[in-house]
């Protein structure tokens, strides 16, 4: 058993300080039976988070560019999801600054569905004259394919959500141009006159991520729990709510306990949003056992800056 945590750690100070008080009896007994790998960290311009590249790695995709989009339209049985490129397409409101463009988590644009199919709908036309083809899949989902997407870089969203834009947009003249026209579509469109009557954000422009095509179908490796109830409180750096949830999330670590009590192989690995700290059962040195007894681990210690 392979449990995956993104967002469990963090070097916030104000993620330290709440903290300090936290008692998570699952995971802190637990690290008293693994011991830890050597801990692993991206650098700061990845495109690519820690945990998505781990995931990438468990479903047979290329770790430094996954293809979700296109392994997603494989799994919705569209044409040409085997062979050509694709991308996830995500509605987003850029907020405007003094010196930065910056995007909006887009989970706050409370888009609903007959809003993102009539958006979807508008921009289609413009998209096509380009090779593109837009498909509907969630509000805050969509997928496109066409050949102007192949060798296409981009940054997951989750990168990108309160910072500013312009490192990570993708080097393509016809995308960014595609965005200008968007913007000025949206602008007028009836869909933002509505959504601004009851306050809410403006879908003011789309992110595209997940690029890439499938030269096969990918076979997954390892088989990875993914427990995520943690990544939305951290993308807005809403730590006590982190912290709340990585109280409820302790108790699922059980399962853990259960596998190495049955003599199984269990693996833990917590993530930043750039770092992995990965906790084997492998065997300690005595001096070690007893360091940890006279020392236990406090939750600041495993989940707190190194």
């Amino acid at each position: 058993m392979h449990v995956l945590i993104p967002y469990a750690l963090s070097d916030d100070p104000a993620a330290t300080a709440v903290l300090r008080p936290l008692q998570l009896p699952q995971l802190q007994t637990l690290l008293h039976r693994l011991s830890p790998e050597p801990a692993l960290t991206l650098p700061d311009d990845s495109p690519v988070s820690a945990h998505e590249r781990l995931q990438a790695q468990a479903q047979g995709l290329d770790p430094q560019a996954p293809a979700w989009a296109a392994l997603r339209a494989h799994e919705l049985q569209l044409p040409g999801a085997g062979t050509g490129a694709w991308s996830y397409m995500t509605p987003v409101h850029w907020e405007v600054g003094q010196a930065r463009v910056s995007l909006r988590d887009p989970q706050e644009l409370d888009l609903r569905d007959d809003e993102a199919r009539a958006l979807l709908a508008a921009m289609s036309p413009f998209f096509a004259e380009d090779g593109l083809t837009l498909h509907y899949d969630q509000p805050l989902r969509w997928l496109v394919s066409g050949e102007p997407l192949h060798g296409l870089a981009g940054a997951a969203v989750e990168r990108v959500i309160g910072r500013n834009v312009a490192p990570w947009l993708p080097a393509s003249k016809l995308l960014r141009r595609l965005q200008n026209e968007m913007q000025m579509l949206l602008y007028t469109h009836a869909v933002t006159d509505a959504r601004a009557e009851r306050g809410a954000l403006a879908v003011n422009s789309f992110w595209l991520s997940g690029s890439g095509s499938l030269p096969a179908v990918p076979t997954a490796g390892v088989t990875l729990r993914v427990l995520d109830d943690l990544a939305q409180h951290a993308v807005r750096s809403d730590w006590a709510a982190w912290a709340q949830a990585w109280q409820a999330l302790d108790a699922q670590l059980a399962g853990l306990h259960a596998a190495l009590d049955a003599g199984q192989t269990a693996t833990l690995t917590l993530c930043s949003e750039l770092g992995t700290r990965r906790y084997t059962p492998a065997p300690r040195s005595v001096w070690s056992r007893l360091m940890r007894r006279l020392k236990p681990l406090s939750v600041s210690d495993i989940l707190g800056p190194t």
